[in-house]
């Protein structure tokens, strides 16, 4: 039986360029590209040299704290670069995939008839492990350790991003597999949210609980969820999972291969025909960028939506957890007082010469202008209007900003992420980067309490 649950806060932003639900193969890329940036607090140790050939499913690399968490191949090719930065920092592994894929064999299993250890074996030597993030801190889940809950989000609404139940359609049979190998794995629940109207894959399968979701943005985020159904406290862990990473833990499990296959929304009012595309993790984004054309030069390439994803070069690769690439117009313009005169064309929470609050469904074709500069906080009270976890969120935020480890505990940092606080800054008058702040004081409790 499905438990309903309603958001009240939170802000949805209509946007023009969502994707059509058509569904293209991508033309195949040429190079494909795993940063390990991707993985926060990660550090990579190569245990290839390049030049060396790879299947599909080769690990790469693994984590320097931990050589169990090993990062594979997503392709069958030769590894022609290993890129470093500053201090020789691994910043980009390039791989020149081959035109047919070949996949590394890891074997049929059944996890009906396995012991949690096992499960955690095989998903650990295939390089599925990275799929599993953890909370506190949002890092790839510690595998010595035991969730009290795993949590899967199978119900977007944010601005652009891929329908899950368009990109699931079909996939149950993976999805089950995923799932109780999961369930395996924790003493608790596996907590999965769906969309309380529309028809969902992830409905209906066993050994999960299924709860039925509605509500603005960020109902969708799972760290709305959590917080919801069963907050992270001091001393404990849950693990999240994305619901698409779900069909490749899946296809391992019922066919032995690492089958980086991801169906991703290609969206954005700059994009003359957005729709969806298959890939591979890692592709280069030009081969579906240009495949449907931008309708105009200067726009701005975001890997991930609008709020929490990251900016790229129309050259550069999918982001490893991205399910969509979203393309907006540049906001590099000076808007003549555009701080005195009545607002038409933009979204706010404000009513103080805004008027988007009186055309809740209107689309909007907005650029990556911020609207202001950054200057000290100024107290409104708006964050709290669109933020639905029980934490005060200008508190928490200030904590950071001093470090003040004590009080970050106390306010509830253990069960936020940095996307949790995208909303925020999306609203925020005094152009504060919140999420940076959040990101940086998990890293700084993970490094002093551990």
């Amino acid at each position: 039986m499905s438990k309903d649950i309603k958001i009240r806060k939170g802000l949805n932003i209509n946007l023009k360029g969502e994707a059509d639900k058509t569904l293209s193969k991508a033309p195949r890329s040429r190079t494909f590209a795993i940063r390990p940036q991707d993985f926060h607090l990660v550090t990579p140790k190569m245990t290839l040299k390049e030049g060396a050939k790879v299947q599909a499913g080769d690990t790469i690399f693994h984590s320097k704290s931990n050589e169990d968490i090993k990062f594979v191949s997503p392709v069958s090719g030769t590894l022609s670069e290993i890129e470093r930065g500053a201090k020789r920092v691994i910043t980009k592994i390039t791989i020149e995939g081959d035109q047919q894929d070949t996949y590394k064999d890891f074997g049929i299993i059944n996890p009906d008839s396995m012991k949690p250890e096992e499960i955690k074996s095989h998903l650990l030597s295939s390089g599925c492990w990275p799929f599993i993030k953890q909370r506190p801190y949002a890092v790839v889940a510690n595998p010595q350790s035991t969730p009290k809950a795993i949590f899967v989000s199978g119900y977007s609404t944010g601005p652009l991003v891929a329908d899950l139940d368009f990109t699931l359609k079909g996939k149950e049979n993976e999805l089950q597999a995923a799932l109780t190998a999961l369930s395996k794995l924790t003493e608790g629940k596996v907590h999965v949210c769906i969309g309380k109207s529309g028809a969902s894959p992830l409905d209906g399968l066993k050994d999960v609980t299924i709860h039925k979701i509605s509500g603005p943005h960020p109902a969708g985020n799972v760290g709305t969820q959590i917080a919801k159904i069963d907050p992270v406290n001091k001393g404990e862990v849950v693990w999240t999972v994305n619901a698409q990473d779900l069909v490749i833990i899946g296809e391992l499990i019922l066919t032995g291969r690492f089958n980086a296959e991801r169906v991703i929304a290609l969206s954005g009012s700059s994009v003359k025909a957005p729709k969806y595309y298959t890939t591979k993790i890692g592709a280069e984004v030009a081969t579906f960028i240009y495949d449907s054309g931008l309708s105009e030069d200067n726009s701005r390439v975001i890997s991930g939506d609008v709020l929490s994803g990251t900016q790229i070069s129309p050259k550069a690769h999918l982001g490893f957890y991205d399910n969509t690439v979203t393309v907006i117009p540049e906001g590099d313009d000076y808007e003549f007082f555009g701080w005195n005169k009545p607002i038409f064309n933009k979204i706010s929470p404000s009513r103080a010469l805004t008027f988007s609050w009186m055309m809740p469904k209107k689309k909007y074709d907005l650029n990556t202008n911020t609207n202001g500069e950054h200057r000290a906080f100024v107290v409104t009270g708006n964050y709290e209007e669109v933020f639905p976890l029980d934490i005060y969120p200008l508190q928490i935020l200030k904590a950071c900003m001093v470090k003040d480890l004590d009080q970050m505990e106390a306010l509830g940092m253990y069960e936020v992420a940095p996307e949790d606080f995208s909303l925020t800054e999306f609203i925020c008058v005094s152009k504060q980067p919140h999420q940076q702040i959040i990101r940086e004081g998990l890293d700084l409790m993970y490094k002093e309490i551990g």
